[in-house]
Protein backbone atom coordinates (compact mmCIF):
# COMPACT_ATOMS: atom_id res chain seq x y z
CA UNK A 1 0.00 0.00 0.00
CA UNK A 2 3.12 2.17 0.13
CA UNK A 3 3.44 2.59 -2.88
CA UNK A 4 -0.02 2.98 -4.04
CA UNK A 5 -0.98 5.84 -5.87
CA UNK A 6 -3.20 8.52 -4.10
CA UNK A 7 -6.09 8.56 -6.33
CA UNK A 8 -6.13 4.52 -5.25
CA UNK A 9 -6.17 5.52 -1.91
CA UNK A 10 -8.90 7.82 -2.24
CA UNK A 11 -11.19 6.34 -4.12
CA UNK A 12 -10.59 3.09 -1.57
CA UNK A 13 -11.32 5.33 1.00
CA UNK A 14 -14.90 6.46 -0.46
CA UNK A 15 -15.47 3.02 -1.49
CA UNK A 16 -15.44 2.08 2.14
CA UNK A 17 -17.72 4.99 3.71
CA UNK A 18 -20.44 4.36 0.81
CA UNK A 19 -20.08 0.76 1.67
CA UNK A 20 -20.65 1.63 5.51
CA UNK A 21 -23.61 3.52 4.57
CA UNK A 22 -24.87 1.59 3.17
CA UNK A 23 -24.73 -1.32 5.82
CA UNK A 24 -26.33 1.06 8.34
CA UNK A 25 -29.60 0.31 7.54
CA UNK A 26 -29.15 -3.23 7.54
CA UNK A 27 -27.51 -3.34 10.93
CA UNK A 28 -29.78 -0.68 12.66
CA UNK A 29 -32.63 -2.90 11.73
CA UNK A 30 -30.42 -6.27 13.17
CA UNK A 31 -30.11 -3.95 16.42
CA UNK A 32 -33.90 -3.26 16.61
CA UNK A 33 -34.73 -6.95 15.93
CA UNK A 34 -32.44 -7.76 18.95
CA UNK A 35 -33.98 -5.10 21.11
CA UNK A 36 -36.88 -5.55 22.87
CA UNK A 37 -39.49 -3.56 21.50
CA UNK A 38 -40.69 -0.67 23.69
CA UNK A 39 -43.79 -0.97 26.21
CA UNK A 40 -46.07 1.78 24.02
CA UNK A 41 -48.57 1.26 27.15
CA UNK A 42 -45.55 2.36 29.56
CA UNK A 43 -43.73 4.47 27.37
CA UNK A 44 -46.94 7.16 25.83
CA UNK A 45 -49.96 6.66 27.77
CA UNK A 46 -52.96 4.28 27.65
CA UNK A 47 -54.95 5.71 24.56
CA UNK A 48 -54.11 6.32 20.82
CA UNK A 49 -55.81 7.87 17.84
CA UNK A 50 -55.56 6.13 15.13
CA UNK A 51 -56.72 7.55 11.68
CA UNK A 52 -58.51 5.49 8.68
CA UNK A 53 -59.07 2.25 10.91
CA UNK A 54 -61.71 0.87 9.06
CA UNK A 55 -59.72 -1.06 6.29
CA UNK A 56 -55.76 -2.31 4.76
CA UNK A 57 -52.88 -1.05 7.65
CA UNK A 58 -55.05 1.12 9.56
CA UNK A 59 -57.04 -1.63 11.28
CA UNK A 60 -54.33 -4.10 11.11
CA UNK A 61 -52.51 -0.94 13.35
CA UNK A 62 -55.52 -0.40 14.89
CA UNK A 63 -55.61 -4.86 16.25
CA UNK A 64 -51.78 -4.44 16.89
CA UNK A 65 -52.04 -1.74 19.71
CA UNK A 66 -55.14 -3.50 21.03
CA UNK A 67 -53.44 -6.26 21.12
CA UNK A 68 -50.58 -4.54 23.15
CA UNK A 69 -52.94 -2.98 25.36
CA UNK A 70 -53.56 0.47 24.34
CA UNK A 71 -57.34 1.77 24.09
CA UNK A 72 -58.49 3.36 20.90
CA UNK A 73 -59.99 6.49 19.50
CA UNK A 74 -61.06 5.50 16.56
CA UNK A 75 -61.32 8.24 13.15
CA UNK A 76 -62.71 6.95 9.99
CA UNK A 77 -65.81 8.82 8.01
CA UNK A 78 -68.23 6.14 7.96
CA UNK A 79 -69.98 4.87 11.36
CA UNK A 80 -71.38 1.87 10.66
CA UNK A 81 -67.69 1.10 9.18
CA UNK A 82 -66.18 2.55 12.56
CA UNK A 83 -68.71 0.65 14.83
CA UNK A 84 -67.66 -2.91 13.05
CA UNK A 85 -64.15 -2.19 13.13
CA UNK A 86 -64.85 -1.12 17.30
CA UNK A 87 -67.22 -4.33 17.82
CA UNK A 88 -64.21 -6.47 15.90
CA UNK A 89 -61.69 -4.67 18.17
CA UNK A 90 -63.38 -5.59 21.25
CA UNK A 91 -64.30 -8.94 20.24
CA UNK A 92 -60.62 -9.91 20.63
CA UNK A 93 -59.22 -7.53 23.07
CA UNK A 94 -60.30 -6.17 26.22
CA UNK A 95 -59.58 -2.89 25.63
CA UNK A 96 -61.68 0.48 25.63
CA UNK A 97 -62.99 1.43 21.71
CA UNK A 98 -64.46 5.35 21.07
CA UNK A 99 -65.27 5.97 17.75
CA UNK A 100 -65.57 10.07 15.92
CA UNK A 101 -67.10 10.31 12.29
CA UNK A 102 -64.45 12.02 10.40
CA UNK A 103 -64.62 13.39 7.27
CA UNK A 104 -60.81 14.46 6.32
CA UNK A 105 -61.93 15.80 3.06
CA UNK A 106 -64.10 18.69 5.09
CA UNK A 107 -60.99 20.36 7.33
CA UNK A 108 -61.25 24.02 6.99
CA UNK A 109 -64.78 23.64 6.80
CA UNK A 110 -67.76 24.32 9.42
CA UNK A 111 -68.41 20.17 8.88
CA UNK A 112 -64.99 19.84 9.68
CA UNK A 113 -64.54 22.08 12.27
CA UNK A 114 -67.36 20.48 14.30
CA UNK A 115 -65.81 17.02 13.63
CA UNK A 116 -62.39 17.89 15.48
CA UNK A 117 -64.16 19.69 17.67
CA UNK A 118 -65.65 16.58 18.44
CA UNK A 119 -62.43 14.82 18.72
CA UNK A 120 -61.39 17.28 21.37
CA UNK A 121 -63.91 16.31 23.42
CA UNK A 122 -63.64 12.51 22.81
CA UNK A 123 -60.06 13.28 23.87
CA UNK A 124 -60.87 15.25 26.96
CA UNK A 125 -59.09 13.28 30.66
CA UNK A 126 -57.48 10.71 28.66
CA UNK A 127 -54.31 9.05 29.32
CA UNK A 128 -53.25 9.69 24.92
CA UNK A 129 -49.58 8.76 24.04
CA UNK A 130 -49.92 7.64 20.43
CA UNK A 131 -51.51 9.34 17.20
CA UNK A 132 -51.33 6.98 14.16
CA UNK A 133 -51.51 9.32 10.81
CA UNK A 134 -53.22 6.39 8.44
CA UNK A 135 -55.69 7.72 6.62
CA UNK A 136 -55.48 8.80 2.64
CA UNK A 137 -56.23 8.31 -0.38
CA UNK A 138 -55.17 7.79 -3.99
CA UNK A 139 -56.23 8.23 -7.55
CA UNK A 140 -58.19 5.26 -9.50
CA UNK A 141 -54.86 4.26 -11.04
CA UNK A 142 -52.44 5.51 -12.61
CA UNK A 143 -53.23 8.95 -15.02
CA UNK A 144 -51.69 12.13 -16.06
CA UNK A 145 -52.35 15.23 -14.38
CA UNK A 146 -54.26 16.36 -16.99
CA UNK A 147 -56.53 13.43 -17.19
CA UNK A 148 -57.57 13.29 -13.85
CA UNK A 149 -60.97 15.11 -12.19
CA UNK A 150 -59.17 17.78 -10.06
CA UNK A 151 -61.60 17.79 -7.95
CA UNK A 152 -60.41 14.49 -6.77
CA UNK A 153 -57.17 15.85 -7.01
CA UNK A 154 -58.12 18.50 -3.99
CA UNK A 155 -59.90 16.08 -1.92
CA UNK A 156 -56.33 13.83 -1.84
CA UNK A 157 -54.84 17.07 -0.61
CA UNK A 158 -57.71 18.00 2.01
CA UNK A 159 -57.16 14.58 3.18
CA UNK A 160 -53.48 13.42 3.05
CA UNK A 161 -52.10 16.68 3.95
CA UNK A 162 -54.36 19.26 5.65
CA UNK A 163 -56.47 16.76 7.66
CA UNK A 164 -53.24 14.86 8.49
CA UNK A 165 -52.08 18.54 9.72
CA UNK A 166 -55.45 19.07 11.35
CA UNK A 167 -55.67 16.07 13.53
CA UNK A 168 -52.16 16.34 14.61
CA UNK A 169 -52.50 20.05 15.75
CA UNK A 170 -55.46 18.72 17.59
CA UNK A 171 -54.07 15.71 19.51
CA UNK A 172 -50.33 17.96 20.25
CA UNK A 173 -51.82 20.34 23.45
CA UNK A 174 -52.81 16.60 25.21
CA UNK A 175 -49.39 15.39 25.02
CA UNK A 176 -47.62 18.15 25.63
CA UNK A 177 -49.73 18.64 28.88
CA UNK A 178 -47.99 15.12 30.10
CA UNK A 179 -44.50 15.35 28.24
CA UNK A 180 -44.93 12.42 26.38
CA UNK A 181 -46.35 11.02 23.62
CA UNK A 182 -45.36 9.70 20.11
CA UNK A 183 -46.89 10.42 16.44
CA UNK A 184 -46.49 8.12 13.27
CA UNK A 185 -47.36 9.29 10.28
CA UNK A 186 -47.84 6.47 7.60
CA UNK A 187 -45.77 7.81 4.19
CA UNK A 188 -44.75 5.97 1.12
CA UNK A 189 -41.70 3.91 -0.20
CA UNK A 190 -42.53 6.77 -3.71
CA UNK A 191 -40.72 9.47 -1.08
CA UNK A 192 -37.45 7.86 0.18
CA UNK A 193 -36.83 5.59 -2.79
CA UNK A 194 -37.05 7.09 -6.37
CA UNK A 195 -36.39 10.40 -7.35
CA UNK A 196 -39.78 10.64 -8.92
CA UNK A 197 -43.12 8.85 -9.02
CA UNK A 198 -45.11 9.59 -12.63
CA UNK A 199 -48.69 9.15 -13.19
CA UNK A 200 -49.54 8.91 -9.43
CA UNK A 201 -47.91 12.79 -9.15
CA UNK A 202 -49.97 14.67 -7.19
CA UNK A 203 -50.01 11.45 -4.29
CA UNK A 204 -46.45 10.98 -4.23
CA UNK A 205 -46.24 14.88 -3.72
CA UNK A 206 -48.88 14.68 -1.04
CA UNK A 207 -46.44 12.42 1.02
CA UNK A 208 -43.62 14.05 0.36
CA UNK A 209 -45.39 16.78 2.34
CA UNK A 210 -45.92 14.21 5.17
CA UNK A 211 -42.07 13.43 5.44
CA UNK A 212 -40.81 17.06 6.00
CA UNK A 213 -43.45 17.45 7.96
CA UNK A 214 -42.95 14.49 9.98
CA UNK A 215 -38.81 15.38 10.32
CA UNK A 216 -39.61 18.73 11.23
CA UNK A 217 -41.68 18.09 13.65
CA UNK A 218 -39.30 15.03 15.54
CA UNK A 219 -36.62 18.07 15.90
CA UNK A 220 -39.44 20.62 16.80
CA UNK A 221 -41.23 17.97 19.66
CA UNK A 222 -38.29 16.03 20.76
CA UNK A 223 -37.07 18.13 23.73
CA UNK A 224 -40.51 18.19 25.03
CA UNK A 225 -40.60 14.38 25.27
CA UNK A 226 -42.88 13.71 21.86
CA UNK A 227 -41.60 11.16 19.30
CA UNK A 228 -42.31 12.05 15.57
CA UNK A 229 -41.95 9.25 13.05
CA UNK A 230 -41.79 8.86 9.35
CA UNK A 231 -43.07 5.44 8.49
CA UNK A 232 -42.45 4.13 5.43
CA UNK A 233 -44.48 1.03 3.61
CA UNK A 234 -43.48 -0.25 0.17
CA UNK A 235 -45.12 -3.16 -0.97
CA UNK A 236 -48.10 -4.10 1.37
CA UNK A 237 -50.93 -6.12 0.31
CA UNK A 238 -53.66 -3.79 0.96
CA UNK A 239 -56.58 -2.56 -1.83
CA UNK A 240 -54.57 0.31 -2.35
CA UNK A 241 -51.90 -1.28 -3.83
CA UNK A 242 -53.47 -2.04 -7.28
CA UNK A 243 -53.58 -5.47 -9.18
CA UNK A 244 -51.48 -4.12 -12.11
CA UNK A 245 -48.67 -3.82 -8.92
CA UNK A 246 -49.37 -7.55 -7.67
CA UNK A 247 -49.30 -9.22 -11.00
CA UNK A 248 -45.64 -7.72 -11.57
CA UNK A 249 -44.32 -8.64 -7.86
CA UNK A 250 -42.84 -11.67 -6.26
CA UNK A 251 -44.91 -12.37 -3.47
CA UNK A 252 -42.44 -12.25 -0.74
CA UNK A 253 -41.58 -8.27 -1.88
CA UNK A 254 -45.49 -7.89 -0.87
CA UNK A 255 -46.10 -8.14 3.07
CA UNK A 256 -49.40 -8.48 4.31
CA UNK A 257 -50.95 -5.96 6.51
CA UNK A 258 -50.70 -7.63 9.70
CA UNK A 259 -46.84 -8.27 8.87
CA UNK A 260 -46.53 -5.02 8.18
CA UNK A 261 -47.96 -3.63 11.43
CA UNK A 262 -46.61 -5.91 13.56
CA UNK A 263 -43.23 -5.03 12.71
CA UNK A 264 -44.14 -1.25 12.45
CA UNK A 265 -45.08 -1.16 15.98
CA UNK A 266 -41.75 -1.98 17.39
CA UNK A 267 -40.28 0.51 15.59
CA UNK A 268 -42.34 3.31 17.07
CA UNK A 269 -40.22 5.95 18.83
CA UNK A 270 -37.13 4.95 17.33
CA UNK A 271 -35.86 7.46 15.09
CA UNK A 272 -37.62 9.74 12.73
CA UNK A 273 -37.62 7.50 9.96
CA UNK A 274 -38.04 4.18 9.41
CA UNK A 275 -39.06 1.19 6.26
CA UNK A 276 -40.42 -1.65 8.72
CA UNK A 277 -40.03 -5.16 7.47
CA UNK A 278 -36.69 -6.65 6.30
CA UNK A 279 -37.79 -7.47 2.46
CA UNK A 280 -38.89 -4.12 2.66
CA UNK A 281 -36.12 -2.59 4.39
CA UNK A 282 -34.26 -4.89 1.43
CA UNK A 283 -35.93 -3.01 -1.34
CA UNK A 284 -34.58 0.34 0.25
CA UNK A 285 -31.16 -0.42 0.26
CA UNK A 286 -31.54 -2.15 -3.28
CA UNK A 287 -32.70 1.08 -5.16
CA UNK A 288 -29.94 2.92 -3.13
CA UNK A 289 -27.60 1.08 -6.13
CA UNK A 290 -29.48 2.74 -9.21
CA UNK A 291 -28.68 6.03 -10.97
CA UNK A 292 -31.76 8.68 -10.86
CA UNK A 293 -32.02 8.44 -14.81
CA UNK A 294 -32.54 4.22 -14.51
CA UNK A 295 -35.14 5.39 -11.80
CA UNK A 296 -37.29 7.74 -13.86
CA UNK A 297 -36.73 5.62 -17.29
CA UNK A 298 -38.24 2.64 -15.21
CA UNK A 299 -41.25 4.20 -13.35
CA UNK A 300 -42.48 6.00 -16.09
CA UNK A 301 -42.65 2.64 -17.88
CA UNK A 302 -44.20 0.55 -15.26
CA UNK A 303 -46.41 3.26 -14.38
CA UNK A 304 -47.87 3.54 -17.73
CA UNK A 305 -48.31 -0.29 -18.00
CA UNK A 306 -50.42 0.38 -14.48
CA UNK A 307 -52.33 2.86 -16.39
CA UNK A 308 -53.51 0.77 -19.56
CA UNK A 309 -54.22 -2.07 -16.68
CA UNK A 310 -56.78 0.86 -15.48
CA UNK A 311 -57.84 2.08 -18.64
CA UNK A 312 -58.51 -1.47 -19.82
CA UNK A 313 -60.81 -2.13 -16.73
CA UNK A 314 -62.97 1.03 -16.91
CA UNK A 315 -63.86 -0.36 -20.84
CA UNK A 316 -64.44 -3.93 -18.90
CA UNK A 317 -66.82 -2.14 -16.38
CA UNK A 318 -68.88 -0.35 -19.13
CA UNK A 319 -72.03 -1.98 -19.66
CA UNK A 320 -74.63 -0.46 -22.38
CA UNK A 321 -77.73 1.06 -21.35
CA UNK A 322 -80.95 0.64 -23.20
CA UNK A 323 -80.50 2.70 -26.41
CA UNK A 324 -78.00 5.02 -24.34
CA UNK A 325 -74.50 5.71 -24.06
CA UNK A 326 -72.45 3.16 -21.90
CA UNK A 327 -72.05 3.86 -18.66
CA UNK A 328 -70.20 2.56 -15.66
CA UNK A 329 -67.88 2.38 -12.68
CA UNK A 330 -64.44 1.27 -11.22
CA UNK A 331 -64.23 1.32 -7.74
CA UNK A 332 -61.18 1.34 -5.20
CA UNK A 333 -60.57 1.68 -1.75
CA UNK A 334 -58.03 2.78 -0.18
CA UNK A 335 -56.10 2.13 3.53
CA UNK A 336 -58.93 4.54 4.70
CA UNK A 337 -61.27 7.43 4.06
CA UNK A 338 -64.02 5.60 1.68
CA UNK A 339 -64.39 4.57 -1.66
CA UNK A 340 -62.71 6.33 -4.99
CA UNK A 341 -65.35 6.15 -7.46
CA UNK A 342 -64.17 6.59 -11.02
CA UNK A 343 -67.18 6.90 -13.48
CA UNK A 344 -66.45 4.67 -16.31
Amino acid sequence: MEDAPVWFISLACLGAVYVAALCARPLAYLALCLRRPKDLLRCYGSWAVVTGPTSGLGRSMAMELARRGLNLVLLDLDAANLQETSAAIKALHAVKVKTVVLDLSLVATPQGDEAIRRLREAMEGLDLGLLVNNAAVNTPGAVYLHEADIERFVRMIRINLWGLTEVTAAVLPRMLERGRGAIVNVGSGSTVAVPSFPLYTVYSSTKKYVAQFSRSLYVEYKSKGIDVQYQVPFYVHTRMLSSAVKAKLRPWFVATADEYTRTAARWIGNGPLCVPGAAQKLQWCLTGFVPDWAHDWYRIRLHLQHRAVTRAGRRAAVTPGDGSSPRGQVITVGNSGGPKVMAG
